[in-house]
């Protein structure tokens, strides 16, 4: 952080565990001065926040299309009512964390296996890679083990 009053009001968590990043949080009150990502340049899934002053106006554009090889399926979810428990384990099914996000908060799931469980009814915005091809194909599900 270098200290600026925007980077003082942030509220920006990164999950690690042995090294290993498995999660991005931004919560309901961060607050900055300027866009910024906080997902390193060379992810895969691209994850932050855009601000700009009153008057503002980028100019029409596209983003360049060009040939992406994606092995990590990230997810993410911004939670827009209730509460939502998520839980993250590590690649042995250990859990590692389990994050409480209210309306507002967004999370990243970067690595390791994830689940929720709805604490008050909720609803999420989700975002992931495509294509989807199904449930039966793209969900595997872990046996939890105990640390």
């Amino acid at each position: 952080m270098d200290g600026s009053l925007g980077d003082r009001l942030m509220s920006h968590e990164i999950v690690e565990y042995q090294g290993t990043r498995y999660a991005e949080i931004i919560w309901a009150t961060a607050c900055v001065e300027k866009t910024r990502f906080f997902s390193p340049p060379e992810s895969s899934f691209q994850f932050g926040l855009l601000a700009h002053e009153a008057g503002y106006q980028e100019p029409p554009h596209f983003h360049r299309e060009f040939e992406r090889t994606v092995r990590d399926l990230q997810q993410m979810f911004v939670v827009q009512r209730g509460v939502v428990g998520v839980q993250l384990f590590d690649d042995d099914g250990v859990l590692i964390r389990e994050v409480i996000l209210n309306a507002g908060d967004a999370i990243v799931l970067i690595h390791g296996a994830h689940a929720i469980h709805v604490i008050e009814d909720m609803q999420c915005i989700s975002v992931k890679q495509g294509p989807f091809m199904g449930d039966e194909f793209d969900k595997v599900e872990i046996e939890v083990k105990q640390p």
